[in-house]
C-alpha cells in the first residue's frame, strides 16, 4: 500500500507516520486554500465548499417557547420536545431515538420519509403530546441542501451512507409534509429546515454570545459560521446589511492530498470522488482507514503473524469501526488488557504486547491526522472571520468523535498553540451536547418571529 524501506516494523511505522503527517506548514497551506474556496463559494463560483445560506442569523438569547425538533444526521433519527426559557437556558422534557433500518437508508425516499413520519407519530403518542394544538417544528437535516428560505431546501447529494432514491433535487420539507399528511398528522407546523451545524451554532450562541462557529465531528463532519451579507455575492438581496449563518459543507473540501489508503477507501465508498475531507476526518471512515493500514501490516507480516483468523476477520470491509479505535486508544493499562479483550471477542487469541502496542499506535496515527485536519479547518474559518484573532471565539462542537475519542480535543488544541502561540487562548472548543437537536428548536423560535421566513429570491 505504501513504499517502506526493508527492515522491521519500526521502519514501516516511520514511513506510515510520514504518510499520515500533517505538518504546521501543511496546515498553513491548507488554510490559504480553504480561504480561496470559501471566497469562490460565497461568490457563486465553482468550489469544493458549497457555502450554503441558512436564511437565519444567530439567536439573541431571549427566544422562548416549546418546540418539537427532528434530527436526521446519521444512522439514528431523533424526535424531541425542547423548551426555551428566554434566558439562554434549554430543557428537553422528552426525547426518543430510532435506529434507521438500512432498507430505508438505501431504499426509496418515500419509504425513508414514511419511516420518519411514523417515528413522529410514535413520539406524539408515547409522550401524550396534544394533537389538538399546533406545534412549531424544526427539522435538522444534516446533509448538503440548497436552501431557498428558512423552511425550504433541496437535497444536493446524500452523504454518510444514505442513498435513498427520489430525494436528490427535491425539497425535503415538502417530502416531510407529504409523509406526515399520509398518516394524518395535522398538528405539526414545520417552521425551519436546519443543518446540524447551524443547530449547533444556534445552541451554543443562545447561551454564549461569543460562539460564532458551529462544528460537527461525529459520523460526518461539517461547520457553519456567521457571515456578513455584504460578502455573500451569490445572494440576490437588496439589503446587504446584517449577517447570516452560512453552512460551509466542508466535508467536500478537496485540497488535502489523499494517500494510498485514502484512495483505496474512496474507491469502495458509496460516493467515490467526493467528500474527501470527511473521509479523512469523520467517524464513519476512520475505522476503515485504520483497517486498511492493519491489513497492509498483516500482509507484510509485521503484526499478528501466524494469526490466520486475524487476517480473515479484518479482511471484511467495515469490520473495524471508529468506536473500536476509541476503545484501543483509550486503553491505559500496562499490558493493554482492553486491546486483548477486543481481539479475543473477535476470536484472535494469544496476542503479544508488542502487537497490541503496534495496533494502538496505528490507530493513533490515523486519529491524529483527523484531529489536526479538523483543527486546521476550524483555524481557516476563524481567521476568515477574524484574521488577527483579535476577539474571543467559542467553537461549539457536537459529535461523538470530539466528545468520546481519547485525546482528540487535546490534539486539536495543540494545533492552535502551534499556529497562534499565546493567542490560541482566545479559542475555546466547547462540547455543544445535542447541539443539533436543541439548536433546531432555537432556530425554530427565531424563524417563528422573523421576517426572514419569507423566501429570498
Amino acid at each position: 500500500m505504501i513504499s517502506a524501506p526493508p527492515g522491521d516494523g519500526e521502519d514501516f511505522f516511520s514511513s506510515l507516520e510520514k504518510v499520515f503527517s500533517i505538518s504546521e506548514n501543511d496546515i498553513r497551506v491548507m488554510i490559504e486554500d480553504f480561504h480561496v474556496e470559501m471566497g469562490k463559494g460565497l461568490f457563486g463560483d465553482k468550489s469544493s465548499l458549497k457555502m450554503i445560506p441558512s436564511f437565519i442569523d444567530k439567536p439573541k438569547g431571549n427566544e422562548k417557547g416549546e418546540f418539537v425538533a427532528l434530527d436526521l444526521g446519521g444512522t439514528n433519527f431523533r424526535v424531541l420536545t425542547v423548551i426555551l426559557d428566554g434566558k439562554g437556558n434549554v430543557t428537553v422534557p422528552a426525547a426518543s431515538e430510532f435506529a434507521i433500518p438500512r432498507k430505508h437508508m438505501r431504499g426509496t425516499g418515500v419509504s425513508l420519509f414514511d419511516f420518519i413520519a411514523g417515528c413522529v407519530d410514535t413520539f406524539l403518542t408515547e409522550n401524550h403530546i396534544d394533537r389538538n394544538k399546533t406545534h412549531d417544528l424544526a427539522f435538522t437535516f444534516s446533509f448538503p441542501v440548497e436552501q431557498t428560505s428558512i423552511a425550504a431546501g433541496k437535497l444536493i447529494a446524500w452523504t454518510k451512507g444514505f442513498t435513498a432514491t427520489g430525494v436528490q433535487g427535491r425539497d425535503v420539507m415538502v417530502l416531510l409534509n407529504e409523509a406526515l399528511k399520509r398518516i394524518d398528522i395535522r398538528c405539526i407546523h414545520i417552521t425551519a429546515l436546519v443543518n446540524d451545524t447551524v443547530g449547533t451554532l444556534a445552541a451554543g450562541s443562545y447561551s454564549d454570545p461569543a460562539c460564532d462557529l458551529g462544528v460537527i465531528m461525529g459520523t460526518g463532519t461539517n461547520a457553519c459560521y456567521r457571515e456578513a451579507l455584504s460578502n455573500m455575492e451569490k445572494l440576490n438581496v437588496a439589503d446587504r446589511n446584517g449577517h447570516m449563518i452560512v453552512n460551509i459543507e466542508w466535508g467536500n473540501f478537496d485540497k488535502v492530498k489523499p494517500n494510498a489508503y485514502d484512495r483505496s477507501l474512496d474507491k469502495t465508498s458509496v460516493n467515490p470522488g467526493a467528500m474527501y475531507l470527511e473521509k479523512m476526518v469523520s467517524g464513519m471512515y476512520l475505522g476503515e482507514i485504520a483497517r486498511l493500514v492493519l491489513m497492509d501490516l498483516i500482509g507484510r507480516e509485521l503484526i499478528l503473524v501466524n494469526k490466520p483468523h486475524a487476517a480473515q476477520y479484518f479482511q471484511e470491509r467495515g469490520s473495524f469501526k471508529t468506536e473500536d479505535m476509541s476503545l484501543i486508544e483509550g486503553d491505559k493499562t500496562g499490558r493493554l488488557e482492553g486491546v486483548t479483550l477486543f481481539l479475543e471477542r473477535n476470536g484472535i487469541l494469544n496476542i503479544s504486547l508488542r502487537d497490541k502496542t503496534q495496533f494502538k499506535r496505528l490507530c493513533g496515527i490515523v486519529s491524529s491526522r483527523a484531529a489536526r485536519l479538523g483543527a486546521a479547518a476550524i483555524s481557516a474559518v476563524l481567521t476568515w472571520m477574524d484574521p488577527n484573532l483579535k476577539d474571543r471565539h467559542t467553537v461549539g462542537i457536537d459529535g461523538s468523535l470530539f466528545e468520546k475519542h481519547p485525546g482528540f480535543s487535546t490534539k486539536m488544541t495543540d494545533v492552535f498553540k502551534e499556529l497562534y502561540g499565546q493567542k490560541s487562548e482566545k479559542i475555546a472548543l466547547v462540547h455543544s451536547k445535542d447541539g443539533s437537536g436543541r439548536g433546531a428548536a432555537v432556530i425554530a423560535a427565531v424563524a417563528a418571529s422573523s421576517e426572514r421566513n419569507t423566501k429570498i429570491n
